[in-house]
Formats: C-alpha cells, structure tokens, sequence
C-alpha cells in the first residue's frame, strides 16, 4: 500500500504558485526543488486560477 504524506500547508501552497506565476521556470523544474509532484503544483495552480476568479 502506498504511503500518503499529510497535506502541505496553506503558506507553501501559495509560495509554490507565486514562484510558478512570478520564477520564468518550468514547472517541473519548481516541483523538483520543492519536493512536490509536477501534479500537485498543476492543480495547486489552476486551483489558485479558480480561487481568483
């Protein structure tokens, strides 16, 4: 069975989308150095997209 990590707090969410919107690089290459799935940060992303109308 696969292991789960609990869910990333608020504030590294928000971070990791201000880098994706703000760095100029790729995505996966943030997802990398932050520890987190290119998945993750995909809907990390467009869930903020949503949140901000």
């Amino acid at each position: 069975m696969a292991q789960t990590k609990p869910p990333y707090p608020p504030q590294f969410r928000a971070e990791a989308v201000r880098l994706v919107r703000e760095s100029g690089k790729p995505m996966a290459q943030i997802a990398r150095d932050l520890g987190v799935s290119v998945e993750s940060l995909r809907k990390w992303t467009k869930q903020a997209e949503i949140d901000a109308g």
